[in-house]
């Protein structure tokens, strides 16, 4: 494999990792990224945190310094799509009309965001934020100041976009229709504390509602309409409602598919030398013994290096724990854990709620399967020991603040 080109097809943190860690793994032949967006590699938590409140600028994206690509020999591809994949020949097309063989080839495809239908998804002031360009937009639109915004959805996009408009100013309305904002991704125990948060910021929550359609007048939005018959007026409205995994070219080519691309732990796809990673990838975990298909950043991150370096030839069993944060006003947070594991389950908290600085666990079994600490620092990689040891633990002594974390870790690992 040493002097066969590999391609990455997919221009986010995930490939960019890739090609860093094939090169680590001693890969010496070309390495070629092939992103459909007119940027080089950029990552994308900060499109909905420091860079749209407006505390960062444009490089706080980049993945590496334009300079890295030249000096481990990478050629990016910028703007140029993917059409079709030749699995059985070793050959991609792209859209302007070239072709690309390789020796083995990664599908870091990403997803995009779900968008609201047209025509209405498409007057002017309706947003969706997953790329630069619609951080970018919506940082201009929201920097106003004094305007109006309603978000559909109370996920993390969502919440995290309310709040940088919170921060400019802007009155904000959240519609979604479920109970408890965030409740499908940390129950609905920890999403009432998200949901004062907002509250406490003077957002307007709409939860148990449904959106009738988006309004508009002379091509722009004027508000949105409930199910309830009354129509919230919005200057800008953003349609937080998830993502869609980019499969196409993957189901064209006729790989295993279910609702991602479905890969073994060394990221191998049904097909010959071809791989896959990141948003798009439905991975199997040895731990949970089934796939799973994570969407935060730092699967990006280090499961893009690790695709690099099986995609290189080194032998490869990717079993980190799913690891995600978010930055909503003076809250932070960060979360380890199997969330398929901790689903239904109450969690057992340690500190202060009200004051919102706090731990969570979920347990299964008496097992951690996940935590969460809010406005506790230097703490994560205690959380994770926790999960990584499978110990049946006491939740009274979770609970206990005076009981010190590195106490339960050692004696879990005993």
């Amino acid at each position: 494999m040493g002097d066969e080109r590999l391609l990455v097809v997919g221009g986010g943190l995930a490939g960019a990792r890739a090609a860093e860690g094939a090169r680590q793994a001693g890969h010496t032949g070309p390495i070629t990224i092939v992103a459909g967006e007119d940027a080089m590699p950029y990552i994308r938590p900060p499109l909905s945190k420091e860079f749209l409140t407006g505390a960062a600028e444009r490089d706080v994206v980049d993945v590496f310094p334009a300079d890295w690509y030249a000096d481990e020999r990478v050629e990016v591809l910028r703007g140029v799509r993917a059409t079709g994949l030749d699995p059985a020949a070793h050959r991609l097309r792209l859209a302007d009309g070239r072709t690309l063989d390789y020796g083995r080839l990664l599908l870091a495809t990403g997803a995009s965001a779900r968008r609201w239908r047209a025509p209405e998804g498409e007057l002017a002031g309706v947003h969706v934020l997953r790329t630069f360009a619609d951080s970018e937009a919506l940082r201009s639109a929201l920097a106003v100041g004094g305007r109006r915004m309603v978000a559909i959805g109370a996920g993390w996009i969502g919440l995290e976009a309310t709040a940088a408009a919170r921060g400019y100013a802007d009155e904000v309305t959240v519609i979604a229709p479920e109970a408890v904002p965030l409740a499908a991704a940390v129950g609905s125990a920890v999403g009432e504390v998200f949901a004062e948060l907002h509250r406490a910021n003077g957002v307007d929550l709409r939860m148990s509602t449904g959106v009738a359609g988006i309004r508009g007048e002379g091509g722009r939005v004027t508000g949105v309409e409930l199910d309830t018959g009354e129509t919230v007026p919005a200057d800008l409205v953003l349609v937080g409602i998830g993502a869609v995994p980019e499969t196409g070219l993957a189901e064209a080519a006729g790989l295993e598919v279910r609702g991602g691309i479905v890969t073994d732990a060394s990221f191998r796809t049904s097909a010959d030398d071809v791989y896959a990673v990141g948003d798009v990838a439905s991975v199997y975990h040895p731990v949970l013994q089934s796939h799973l298909r994570v969407e935060h950043w730092a699967n990006a991150e280090n499961a893009g290096r690790a695709a690099g370096r099986s995609l290189a030839g080194e032998g490869v069993e990717y079993a980190e724990i799913p690891y995600f944060y978010t930055d909503q006003y003076d809250l932070g947070m960060e979360y380890s854990g199997y969330g398929t594991l901790a689903d239904g389950i109450d969690p057992v908290f340690r500190g202060d709620r009200a004051a919102r600085e706090f731990l969570a666990f979920w347990q299964r079994e008496g097992r951690v399967v996940a935590g969460m600490n809010v406005n506790v620092w230097d703490v994560n990689d205690q959380v994770q020991q926790l999960i990584r040891s499978g110990a049946r633990i006491d939740p009274a002594r979770l609970a206990d603040a005076s009981v010190p974390l590195e106490r339960l870790v050692a004696e879990a690992s005993a």
